[in-house]
């Protein structure tokens, strides 16, 4: 069996290499040679850093070919909770957006900030797919390319939960517009010079979290690989690979190239394959082996009865295996599923149904299967950097008597935070679900009670910190009040408060007036 699937792949990549007539007197320095592994069996699985998965959740494809029907429309509240259901707890999930076209300007930007803003205040991280796709006035001119690329950084990076920008898409594929910028003239330029402006640009606004790279598609024929290359590496140079952070692959196996895949071990020679001949293209313009691969898209559309829905979810998790299994051979850091739902599953073009949900929402066997895999194989979330601050009331009255507490919630990972609450003993006195956070309560004499300040994730996850009671501190001394007073001539005002956050990511001490507390340190559980 594998030795039938060795040669029919052979067969293939010899179809290719008749393609280009010139492919046997080139060197492999140009990328003319570039074939890649043809069997997964006999490839070394070297250990690596667990994969963080993410998928595109827009509902339209571009289309190779001609135009397909009209998508069924986005419901976004249907849509986010889909996106809730797929990520388990404790896991990161990246959302891809793509179609950020050029030619729409500033529209596009209002479009993707919001867009943005909705997943990630929801917790979610986003990407986003940057296309040059430029209208004909735009066509070629370079430097009005790369200052809207300098402007999409500017906007869109202090939102330190957009974490990557795609410049450009596909550009090595040249045959569809709507899918690809290849197509488009100065595309290559636009790639090379997008991602320096956009890495420059990100340096110097201090976006740390944002990180810039390119995808190709898997695969042409080798003549224009190897032209492809050899640009990036001639008009590139070492500046061009000094601001990559990632290059990304898109593989269709079983859909584009190969165009078949008969069983689950032909999708996971063909996902082998893609990410062999990536690593060997990558060293023409010398991108080490250091800069990881991201699978920016793989998928499987579906239209049955030639393409099942079981159909896809083999695939899937065939595919989804061998990029995790050889992760640490192709120093492959991130995976995204394309995509969340069909833009009309009604359409008997397939290119209308990737997704993992039909057009109404409805899971088909890949959507619960995907999630499992992301269970099982995704890097957890970092422990959030969370700061909970104790404010003192400028307005609290003597010790004893009246008083206000107030913790506020913050801290650079904020976004990942749906609420707070703020509990005295087991009942809840404050809640808040907008950022900052502020929970406070008022009492009239020293509680008894701890008070407890709960936070809760997007991703489910909950921190909750105690805090003793409060109790006077630092009292000050005056003399007796006419007409009474305390007895012992002494009034217990409180001059200070001090509260020290010990969770696992924070130290933090707050000082103010007039509550009554005394210095202690928290317990977090």
């Amino acid at each position: 069996m594998r030795r039938t699937r060795g040669a029919s792949f052979a067969l293939v990549l010899a179809a290719l290499l008749a393609l280009s007539p010139a492919a046997q007197a080139q060197s492999g320095g140009s990328g003319q040679n570039c074939f890649g592994e043809v069997e997964a069996d006999g490839v070394e699985q070297r250990p690596g850093a667990p994969l963080r998965f993410g998928i595109t959740p827009r509902v339209q494809a571009g289309q190779v070919g001609p135009m397909a029907q009209p998508a069924v429309p986005d419901d976004p509240p249907r849509t986010l909770e889909a996106l809730g259901t797929l990520r388990p707890t404790g896991r990161p999930l990246v959302l891809r957006l793509n179609r950020f076209f050029w030619s729409e300007e500033e529209k596009a930007i209002q479009e993707f900030l919001a867009l943005a803003e909705r997943y990630t205040s929801r917790g979610f991280l986003v990407e986003l797919q940057l296309r040059y796709h430029p209208r004909p006035d735009q066509e070629g001119n370079i430097a009005a390319w790369t200052e809207y690329v300098r402007e999409v950084v500017r906007r869109f990076g202090p939102n330190r939960r957009v974490v990557a920008v795609q410049v450009t898409n596909e550009v090595n594929f040249a045959f569809s517009q709507d899918s690809s910028d290849g197509g488009y003239r100065g595309a290559r330029d636009a790639l090379v010079q997008g991602v320096i402006a956009a890495k420059d640009e990100a340096d110097k606004g201090g976006h740390e979290q944002l990180e810039i790279g390119f995808n190709w598609f898997y695969r042409t024929d080798p003549n224009n690989e190897s032209s492809f290359w050899q640009h990036l590496r001639d008009r590139g140079g070492p500046q061009f690979v000094a601001a990559l952070d990632w290059v990304g692959l898109d593989a269709y196996p079983g859909t584009f190239f190969p165009p078949a895949e008969p069983t689950g071990d032909d999708f996971r020679d063909g996902m082998v394959n893609g990410l062999s001949t990536l690593r060997c293209l990558m060293a023409v313009p010398g991108i080490p082996m250091s800069v990881p691969v991201h699978v920016e898209e793989n998928g499987y559309p579906t239209s049955p009865p030639s393409r099942s829905y079981e159909q896809q979810a083999e695939a899937a998790e065939a595919m989804i295996r061998a990029v995790h299994d050889f992760r640490g051979t192709y120093n492959v850091s991130d995976y995204r599923w394309f995509n969340l739902r069909d833009a009309n599953s009604s359409d008997p073009n397939f290119q209308q149904q990737y997704g993992l949900l039909r057009d109404d929402y409805t899971p088909k066997p890949a959507f619960p299967l995907y999630s499992r895999l992301i269970e099982e194989l995704s890097v957890l979330n970092p422990e959030p950097d969370i700061r909970i601050d104790f404010i003192a009331s400028e307005r609290s009255g003597r010790c004893g008597r009246a008083a206000e507490v107030e913790f506020q919630v913050g801290g650079p990972d904020v976004h990942e935070v749906e609420r707070v609450e703020l509990l005295r003993g087991s009942r809840v006195v404050a809640a808040d679900s907008t950022a900052p956070f502020n929970v406070g309560a008022r009492f009239r004499r020293s509680p008894s009670t701890r008070y407890r300040v709960a936070i809760f994730f997007f991703d489910e996850r909950v921190r909750r910190s105690a805090f003793p009671r409060f109790v006077c501190s630092s009292p000050e001394q005056s003399p007796p009040r006419s007409g009474g007073g305390d007895r012992d001539g002494r009034r217990a005002r409180c001059r200070r408060a001090v509260l020290v956050e010990t969770a696992t990511t924070v130290t933090r001490t707050s000082r103010g007036r007039g509550v009554c507390a005394r210095n202690h340190r928290s317990t977090s559980r």
